[in-house]
């Protein structure tokens, strides 16, 4: 029998580094059935468990690995503020820290680089002010390399630990039992390590220096990745805070946590919808420009659906709800943002296994740099080569903090989803962005992707001796008014567009099975239907106009008045205006587009050829357009596939990259690998614009993560480097790593050019 399998988001505390992220991950996957996700920018793991396990088995797990965890608000029963609270107070704790420190490391720091400000007993000033920050401002490195060294573990945190202990230790014993603390003793300071008395040295200013560099990089750091959140809180941001529910016929005014499912509340104008629903009654314009990106308002009546956090911009409108809480639109949006920034991508993953390995290996360089240079003092009989293996240890332990390593690919993922979130695209998953790198050709269903997928009048034809265009139409609009069928109601819907008059009444309405409509308007029998095969019979203008919508893909009707053609009238899906320069531009990024539709041949040719695609296939059933993509795939092709319909969704689950256009179906949405929110192409470019950039920012992260430690522990081994300007390099690299991540906020989508 199958274990059924459940999931569980976490908050963690005490997580310090990549490395700390990788070692809760590897604990918890350890467990049977366990498939544990941990990431270190968001301070969250996502645990997929057979229920067989309770989740407070894992939390026992993560605290036995010496964290913490509690569930994430809204991943379980337990939903509060505590986390967000809990961020604050841990920001707050290390401005205090880092303000302190700074104040006191500041004067420790100058006198050791200024000889001339070396009074008589300048260096037990310096040991007053730099204990404080060695001990109190680095608490937090030190907690923390002990409880992991409880546990055998070994992260950044015990190369902080280390080097600025060690600093410390070394200048108290030279203070106190060598030549250091005797009156006017002075020491210049080098950028590079040199040889002298090793008892007559302090590295008071490099302990608390260094400490210093560390706290305001952590504090950096950590403002960096709230600031990164700040789109998906924006985005939940969105929502009304309260509602008015009619309760027998009278409103009360309930917070918007408390409304259920069938509940009736009232929007007045102005006012967001409280969530999603259907209107029950009423009629207005509601500007759905915070979700869709879509600047026109959306006019709905009685019967339409309404997307909560959208505002009412006209009249009244009683809405019953249909999805509320976590079932709402705006909640799965932000729900796809979180799991994709939770997520790790294949070059977060090398990330990972690396830093697992590389505090031991740090260790161990700065171990075996001690010994070379106390061998090397050993052989030359120059004792003041321990100052030099002792600096030249301490640097290589501070400078080898793999800071930047975990934030390479956290922060960058984290901002670019979160400002995809602000422009209407959803990433499910960073392995999606891997995806946009590789797609080569992109297929694009036609109907409600490259066209509007609604029916308009395009063009109308009448004969000379017959009724005007207006007579002829707003006849014909008033026997489909009682028509269901789209053709009908396109051509009532351009009657109304067009003529202010009221509706024509029409009498004896009657269908006419699979050809059309008639009906009796002011005594004259109008009928509407399609043409036969023979076209020959018709006027030479009403045959023209048939023979032209044939060509063109689209669909004509004729009007007759009393069994007289008098009027043809060519309706078609409309081609949304952006598509053709949005195709241009996918063309000028590398990929071929192909037009794959269920429609006729007629239609497709039409539409392709009108937006530049010249490849097309058109008439296929929904197994085909899977077997088309599949196809593709097979002859080396990486496919990308935008579609918004039920027959897409298999189509999109095959492609390498699934796209799902937001104004689709539940199921397209929930196939594709990315859903644009708006039905516009442009929202496609960006779409794959924006996760392009985003993994370029990731690799050129990690590049640079990557040369620092390699470039820079060989010079902190070899002497060449004072350990403060090594901290202040650490620091410095993480800095640069969230500095390029955050330029992603600046991305600019076409469509809002």
């Amino acid at each position: 029998m199958t274990t059924a399998i459940a999931q569980i988001d976490f908050d963690i505390d005490g997580m310090t580094c990549a490395s700390c992220a990788n070692r809760i991950e590897r604990k918890l996957n350890k467990l049977d059935g366990v498939r544990a996700s941990v990431n270190y920018a968001t301070e969250q793991a996502h645990v997929e468990f057979p229920t067989t396990l309770d989740s407070a088995d894992l939390i026992t797990v993560v605290r036995d690995a010496g964290y913490d965890a509690s569930p994430a608000a809204g991943s379980g029963d337990d939903e509060d503020e505590e986390p967000a609270g809990r961020g604050d107070v841990e920001l707050d704790s290390l401005r205090q820290r880092l303000v302190v420190s700074a104040v006191l490391s500041v004067p420790v720091i100058a006198l050791a680089m200024v000889p001339a400000w070396q009074f008589t007993y300048w260096q037990w000033l310096s040991l007053t002010l730099a204990a404080p920050v060695i001990v109190w401002g680095a608490y937090p490195f030190h907690r923390a390399a002990w409880i992991n060294l409880r546990h055998g573990a070994t992260t950044m945190d015990t190369l902080v630990s280390m080097g600025t202990l060690a600093a410390f230790a070394w200048s108290l014993y030279a203070l106190f039992f060598g030549t250091a603390g005797e009156p006017g003793m002075h020491h210049g300071f080098d950028l590079i390590a040199s040889r002298g008395d090793g008892a007559a040295n302090i590295y008071l200013e490099a302990a608390a220096g260094v400490t210093t560099f560390l706290l305001a990089g952590r504090y950096f750091e950590k403002r960096a990745k709230r600031r990164a959140g700040d789109a998906l809180r924006a985005l939940l941001d969105l929502g009304a805070k309260d509602v008015a529910v009619l309760v027998d016929g009278a409103e009360r005014r309930i917070p918007v946590s408390e409304l259920a499912v069938d509940d009736v509340f009232v929007v007045r104008p102005g006012e967001k919808i409280a969530t999603d629903g259907i209107v029950v009654d009423g009629a207005s314009a509601v500007d759905a420009s915070m979700i869709t990106g879509e600047s026109v308002p959306i006019e709905v009546t009685t019967g339409d659906e309404v997307i909560g956090a959208t505002v009412n911009a006209a009249g009244r409108l009683l809405v019953r709800a249909t999805r509320v809480g976590s079932d709402t639109s705006l909640a799965q949006m932000a729900k796809m943002v979180a799991d994709a920034q939770a997520g790790k991508a294949d070059a977060q993953r090398l990330a990972d296994r690396i830093s697992a390995y590389f505090v031991p290996a740090v260790i161990a360089i700065a171990v075996a740099t001690l010994g070379f240079w106390l061998g090397s003092a050993s052989v030359a009989a120059d004792s003041g080569g321990i100052s030099v293996a002792f600096t030249a240890a301490v640097a290589v332990l501070i400078i080898a903090c793999p800071c930047a390593l975990g934030l390479a690919t956290p922060t960058a993922l984290m901002v670019g989803t979160g400002r995809g979130a602000q422009l209407g695209v959803l990433l499910k998953g960073p392995e999606v962005l891997e995806s946009t790198k590789r797609v080569d050709t992109i297929v694009l269903d036609k109907t409600g992707t490259v066209t509007t997928g609604e029916m308009t009048l395009q063009s109308m034809a009448v004969i000379t001796d017959g009724p005007c265009e207006e007579w002829a139409l707003r006849s014909a609009a008033a026997v489909e008014a009682g028509s269901e069928h789209p053709i009908g109601r396109a051509i009532v819907a351009a009657a109304a567009r067009r003529y202010a008059e009221p509706a024509l009444p029409a009498d004896e309405f009657r269908a006419i099975e699979g050809a059309g409509v008639t009906g009796v308007v002011d005594g004259v029998r109008v009928t509407v239907r399609k043409p036969s095969r023979d076209v020959g019979e018709l006027p030479e203008p009403l045959a023209d106009a048939v023979a032209g919508a044939h060509g063109g893909g689209a669909t004509a009707v004729i009007v007759s008045f009393d069994d007289r053609p008098v009027a043809v009238l060519v309706v078609g899906d409309q081609i949304k205006e952006s598509s053709a320069a949005a195709i241009a531009e996918l063309k000028h990024m590398g990929l071929t587009p192909v037009l794959l539709t269920g429609d006729n041949t007629g239609a497709a040719d039409h539409v392709a050829r009108s937006v530049g695609i010249e490849q097309v296939i058109a008439e296929v059933t929904p197994a085909q357009k899977l077997a088309t993509i599949a196809d593709l795939q097979s002859h080396g092709r990486s496919v990308a596939m935008a579609g918004d319909g039920i027959n897409d969704a298999a189509a999109l689950a095959q492609a390498d990259l699934g796209i799902a256009m937001g104004t689709g179906t539940d199921v397209a949405i929930q196939a594709g690998d990315l859903t644009v929110v708006s039905g516009d192409l442009w929202a496609v470019v960006d779409a794959i614009r924006l996760a392009r950039r985003t993994l370029t920012t990731i690799k050129g992260n990690l590049f640079w993560a990557f040369a620092y430690n390699v470039a820079a522990i060989p010079i902190a081994a070899a002497g060449l480097l004072n350990p403060m300007l090594a901290g202040g390099a650490m620091a410095l690299s993480s800095a640069f790593v969230v500095a390029n991540s955050l330029r992603l906020r600046r991305f600019r989508a076409h469509s809002r050019r």
